[in-house]
């Protein structure tokens, strides 16, 4: 068979495919929700696995590098496995005891204060402006508009009760639609992730033989480099942002407890959470603490709001490029671009994805650029130094011409 036929048998097929496809969507998109479904304890557990594997590596590493014998090689990284373990839990276990509750205070605060601070304003502007017709024409609209602020924040205080509260712990218990269900999901998905720690670099090797088998070295060598790109960029983005997190909330927690400002701590522990979201996560948990601190003193809110701008900016120029930035390797603009696109098509998980999914993008474009832009200079140079010599031999057969017709 011809390339060519080949060519139009697989175009054919593909546009089958493609048309099947399309006129079956509902059905497919059932079929693909009940394998996501099915697959859902190994992919939490891969994930696991992988935000394990970060400080799982650094312990054993410090801790058993320098381990010498079979015994000791053993029980390394069993001893990581467990140790990690054990942070992680205890991790998980502060936030729900300490986070969580900082934040349904907070909310309910909020809750019982921002209805009572849209009446009094409401009250002021009415006053301020009340020779303006169309101004308070304009802002009787806005007051007959029905928020039920009320069922907003019990909506929200009942998602982290028992929302975020038991998703920190076992997201995926509502998977399954049971409490059975999810019991097992998680037990699957801990299980898995303890495997592929123990086994990671069986796996690896396991995976790179089945690549190597099926594809050509060219294929093989592009996709090792490819992952090994995604690997370092998912690794440094996940360590820098929680790392610039905790420094972020330190920062505020002794410089607002220095100050003497209400909600000190639940204020810090906004902006530390809140920061975890890219760019625009910080100014969240400081809109909050603002609100929070005016209701019982608008002029220490000021004061807050300078301090929140000064610490943003040793954070901006210091401490995220530091930490973050360089680690990533995107500058700012991509970094917003990714921020924008993620959390438009999967919120704030789509912000945390999108920038090293973009960070990787960026450096293969910008060395797939660099080699061909190194490939045009080169050819440009052998065809510069080759012009010369056609010149040369130009000019000799033009001697040679009028030599032989002077003889003649």
């Amino acid at each position: 068979m011809k390339e060519s036929d080949k060519r139009i048998y697989g175009l054919i097929v593909f546009t089958a495919v493609v048309a099947l496809a399309v006129i079956h969507f509902n059905s497919l998109i059932g079929i693909v929700g009940y394998i996501f479904s099915v697959l859902t304890p190994f992919i939490i557990g891969g994930a696991i696995a992988f935000v394990l594997n970060i400080p799982m590596s650094s312990l054993e590493k410090k801790l058993f590098g320098n381990a010498k014998g079979k015994k000791a090689e053993k029980f390394a990284r069993p001893c990581s496995i467990l140790i990690t373990f054990v942070l992680f839990i205890a991790v998980i276990t502060i936030i729900c005891f300490t986070v969580i509750p900082q934040l349904r205070t907070a909310i309910s605060i909020l809750k019982v204060e921002i209805p009572a601070f849209l009446e009094q304003a409401y009250e002021k502007i009415r006053i301020w402006f009340q020779s303006n017709q169309y101004i308070l024409d304009e802002l009787e609209k806005l007051k007959n508009m029905q928020v039920n602020w009320d069922e907003l924040f019990d909506f929200i205080i009942g998602f982290l009760g028992n929302g975020v509260g038991t998703t920190a712990i076992s997201n995926a218990f509502n998977i399954a639609g049971s409490i059975i269900g999810g019991v097992v999901n998680v037990f699957v998905a801990i299980v898995f992730s303890i495997y592929i720690l123990a086994s990671k670099e069986k796996l690896q090797g396991q995976a790179s033989r089945i690549i190597r088998a099926f594809c050509s070295a060219k294929i093989v060598r592009r996709t090792e480099k490819i992952l090994r790109l995604l690997q370092h960029s998912f690794r440094n983005f996940i360590t820098g942002q929680f790392l610039e997190a905790i420094i972020l909330g330190l920062l505020f927690l002794v410089v607002l407890f220095i100050g003497g400002f209400d909600y000190a701590l639940l204020i810090s522990i906004l902006i530390a959470v809140t920061s975890l979201i890219p760019i625009v996560g910080a100014f969240i948990g400081c809109f909050v603490g603002a609100f929070l601190i005016m209701v019982e003193d608008p002029l220490r809110a000021l004061v807050f709001l300078v301090i929140f701008l000064i610490i943003q900016q040793i954070e901006g120029n210091l401490i995220y490029p530091k930490v973050v930035g360089s680690s990533v390797g995107l500058p700012s603009m991509w970094v917003l671009a990714a921020v924008t696109v993620g959390g438009s098509l999967a919120g704030v998980m789509g912000m945390l994805v999108f920038i090293p999914l973009m960070a990787t993008g960026y450096a293969l474009l910008r060395e797939i650029t660099a080699k061909r832009l190194e490939k045009k200079a080169r050819e440009e140079m052998v065809a510069s130094e080759a012009e010369p010599e056609t010149k040369t031999e130009i000019t000799i057969e033009i001697k040679t011409e009028n030599t032989s017709e002077g003889e003649e």
